[in-house]
């Protein structure tokens, strides 16, 4: 006797027809870019699928219960906590327009709270550390001091590499002691940079980058040698480069230079508030995660230093 395979559970009519009108309105009244567009369907699509393998074919018997337990099971599947809670973003806003278009009563999402993402303490390097990596580029070749330039760029103003990467000539405001940043979401935010870091800029932008341009170079601050923008690719392996030379141990990429701009201001007590804004982090609880250094810090200070320790 053949064993039956289990079959698909199939979505409800009504279920579905509730999903093609929330696709409907967010491709035509929110614009979303196509790749937004695709996650949102795909989350939504899935958590279709978990109704209907309960049995759920109807909207108005979903409840705050059914909803959990959803999640539950995602996160049993394997998900990550922050993809659980994107789960639920998508899933909230296709009941919030269920709710607006009367297809609903009730939002069952309304009490349920996201899961808590175990974040990963970042990775800082040391300032010996950072001090041997700068020291690396060779002074005598036109590169070297390019890439002088960009790797006290990254680390002076704590820029993601797309930031320092899409940096205009007329970006920097060196008069004022700044550089104009243009980061996530196209938000623009103004950056304070420290005066070696200017310094080997100047002397790359004075020295250097006239003679990589090309009569169809743009106005991007750092260029490769055929004088077209350095690439994302083109940072990581100088920077690899450049890590292997100054023997330093573990993973460090573009972004364990802004990491570690943020550490070490903390360790030196600047304010969270003033870090939040240099980094450009919307959320302060985005920054908080580099504080765990600065504890550490300061417990060791009290260790070394107090009478009683």
């Amino acid at each position: 006797m053949e064993s039956s395979s289990p079959k698909t559970p199939i979505v409800s009519a009504e279920i579905q027809n509730a999903i093609d009108k929330f696709v409907d309105y967010l491709l035509l009244e929110k614009g979303l870019a196509d790749n937004t567009l695709y996650a949102y369907r795909r989350d939504i699509d899935r958590y279709a699928s978990l109704l209907a393998s309960q049995e759920t074919d109807r909207l108005a018997n979903i409840s705050q219960r059914e909803v959990a337990s959803l999640l539950q099971l995602l996160a049993e599947f394997g998900l990550q906590a922050s993809s659980v809670a994107r789960n639920l973003t998508a899933i909230r806003m296709f009941h919030r327009f269920l709710l607006d278009e009367g297809l609903m009563e009730l939002d069952p999402t309304e009490h349920i709270s996201p899961p808590k993402a175990n974040r990963k303490l970042p990775h800082a390097l040391s300032i010996s550390e950072i001090e041997r990596l700068l020291e690396g580029p060779d002074l005598d070749t036109p590169l070297g001091i390019r890439d002088r330039a960009l790797l006290e760029m990254m680390y002076g103003a704590g820029l993601r590499v797309s930031e320092v990467l899409a940096l205009e000539i007329s970006n920097l405001m060196f008069e004022l002691g700044v550089v104009r940043v243009i980061g996530k979401g196209n938000r623009e935010r103004i950056v304070p940079i420290g005066n070696q870091a200017m310094q080997w800029v100047n002397r790359y932008t004075d020295e250097v980058r006239h003679d990589l341009a090309t009569p169809g170079s743009d106005r991007t601050c750092f260029l490769n040698f055929r004088g077209q923008p350095l690439s994302r690719m083109g940072v990581w392996k100088l920077l690899r480069g450049y890590v292997l030379k100054a023997e330093i141990g573990g993973k460090v990429s573009p972004h364990t230079l802004r990491h570690s701009f943020a550490t070490h201001l903390l360790e030196g007590g600047a304010d969270l508030r003033a870090v939040q804004e240099m980094l450009g982090h919307a959320d302060i609880s985005t920054t908080q995660i580099y504080t765990h250094v600065d504890r550490e810090y300061l417990m060791e200070v009290h260790q070394t230093f107090h009478p009683r320790a």
